[in-house]
């Protein structure tokens, strides 16, 4: 099964919530439908944890990989 990626997610995402908001579907339909929703959901929430961590990581000078921190500035 080919791994569906965030963008196509979110275009599905948007589309179920359109077709929920309409509110012209069956109510089994639109449990169903709400059901993909919150799978989608879960599937978005975890591909944007996985890309912040890998954001969150930057080659220090000595090759290895540092957490990386915002050093605030006050002024």
């Amino acid at each position: 099964m080919k791994e569906i990626t965030f963008e196509s997610a979110l275009k599905d995402l948007e589309i179920i919530i359109k077709d929920l908001e309409n509110g012209n579907i069956p109510l089994e339909e639109a449990i169903t439908k709400y059901t993909d929703a919150m799978n989608l959901v879960k599937l978005c929430q975890e591909k944007l944890d996985n890309a912040t961590s890998k954001v969150n990581k930057i080659l220090g000078e000595n090759g290895e990989i540092n957490d990386f921190e915002i050093e605030e500035q006050e002024g």
